[in-house]
C-alpha cells in the first residue's frame, strides 16, 4: 500500500458520511494514472498553486484601484484568506480538506484586472455575458499550462464555476463551504481596508449587525465560523443560524450602499472600464500582437482577445494602455 492508499484508507475512516472521498472523484476530462505520495485532489491544489493565473493574483485589485500603501488586499490576499477560512470550518466538520483548499485556491483564477469593474468592462464585449466564475473554469480547463489546461477533477471545477450567488449552489458542501467562506471573507476585509482607506470609520459601521458579530474584525469572521460550523453538523448541508446570515446580509448592503457604489475610492472605475475596452477593441484589430496561444484556435476572436487582457494584471494593462494610446493622445488622435 502506497502513502497515497493509506490518506484514502484514513479519509474512509475519519471523514463524515457527508464527505467526498478522494477515491470517489468522478475524475478528470483527461484520465490520469494516480499519483503514489497524492490524493487527486492534493494534486489539484498544486496545480492551482504552480499555475501562472495564480501568481498573477497577486497584482490584480480586490476593491481599491492603486490603493497607498502595502497592507490593503489584493485578488490573492483574498483568496489565501478564503481559503484558510474554508479549511478552518472543512476541518471542523471532518469534510475533506483538500478538496475544499483547492476550490478556495482557485475560485476566482479567472477574475479581471481592477477587480468587479473589469467585469464589468467585458460583459457585453463577448458572445456571452462575460462571468469571472465561468472565466475561471476556462482558464484551468483551456488556457494553462499551454492550452491543455490542467485537467482538474470534476469536483474541484464544480466548486469554482458556483462559487457566486448568481450560480447554482456547488454539488460538494466542499464546494458550499467555499461559497460562503468567500462571503465571509470579503465582506471583513472589505470593512478593514475601507476604513483604513479613510472611507469609514468605526462609528460609521450599523449597530445592528456588530451587536451580534462583534465589533472587531477577528471577532466577527470568529462569530460566522462557529456559527455556520454548529449549524451545518450533521446537517448534510453548509448553513447559517437566521440570525448571524441576516447580521452578514446587513453588512454586505450596508458595504454596497458604502464602498462599492459611489464611494471617494471608487471614482476611478469609469477609467479602469475605459482602459479594458480600449485595450479589447485594440486587439480586436492588432490580433497579431497578442501572444501566439490567444492568436490561434477556432472560438471567437473576441473570446481570444477577452481570454488575453482579462488575464492581464492590473499594471500590465495599465502599462498596455499607455504603450497603445498615449502616444495617440499627445498627437491629438485621441
Amino acid at each position: 500500500m502506497n502513502i497515497r492508499e493509506e490518506i484514502e484508507r484514513w479519509e474512509e475512516e475519519w471523514l463524515s458520511p457527508h464527505a467526498v472521498r478522494s477515491r470517489e472523484s468522478r475524475g478528470r476530462l483527461r484520465e490520469e494514472k494516480p499519483d503514489s505520495l497524492r490524493t487527486c485532489f492534493m494534486r489539484d491544489r498544486d496545480r492551482i498553486i504552480h499555475s501562472k493565473a495564480f501568481r498573477r493574483l497577486k497584482h490584480k485589485t480586490q476593491v481599491f484601484l492603486a490603493p497607498e500603501g502595502d497592507h490593503y488586499r489584493t485578488r490573492l490576499t483574498h483568496t489565501l484568506e478564503v481559503s484558510q477560512i474554508s479549511r478552518t470550518i472543512a476541518r471542523a466538520l471532518r469534510l475533506n480538506e483538500d478538496l475544499t483548499e483547492a476550490i478556495a485556491l482557485g475560485h476566482d483564477l479567472g477574475h479581471t484586472p481592477f477587480g468587479h469593474m473589469g467585469e464589468e468592462a467585458f460583459r457585453d464585449l463577448t458572445p456571452t455575458p462575460f462571468r469571472h466564475n465561468e472565466q475561471s473554469l476556462r482558464v484551468v480547463d483551456r488556457l494553462e499550462y499551454n492550452g491543455k489546461g490542467l485537467n482538474l477533477t470534476w469536483e474541484v471545477r464544480d466548486g469554482i464555476l458556483n462559487h457566486t450567488g448568481q450560480s447554482p449552489l456547488p454539488a460538494t458542501l466542499e464546494g458550499r463551504i467555499v461559497r460562503i467562506a468567500d462571503r465571509i471573507a470579503y465582506v471583513n476585509h472589505d470593512i478593514d481596508d475601507a476604513i483604513r482607506a479613510g472611507i469609514l470609520t468605526e462609528d460609521e459601521l450599523p449597530e445592528g449587525p456588530l451587536g451580534v458579530l462583534g465589533k472587531r474584525h477577528n471577532q466577527r469572521i470568529d462569530t460566522l465560523v462557529r456559527d455556520l460550523v454548529e449549524a451545518s453538523r450533521d446537517r448534510g448541508d453548509i448553513l447559517m443560524s437566521e440570525e448571524v446570515a441576516a447580521a452578514l446580509d446587513e453588512l454586505r448592503d450596508f458595504l454596497f450602499a458604502r464602498v462599492y457604489v459611489g464611494s471617494v475610492a471608487k471614482q476611478e472605475e469609469d477609467k479602469a472600464i475605459m482602459v479594458l475596452r480600449h485595450l479589447f477593441h485594440y486587439y480586436l484589430e492588432h490580433p497579431e500582437e497578442m501572444p501566439r496561444e490567444f492568436r490561434e484556435g477556432e472560438e471567437d476572436l473576441r473570446v481570444r482577445v477577452c481570454d488575453y487582457v482579462a488575464g492581464m494584471t492590473d499594471r500590465y494593462a495599465m502599462r498596455k494602455y499607455q504603450e497603445h494610446f498615449l502616444p495617440r493622445v499627445w498627437v491629438g488622435e485621441l
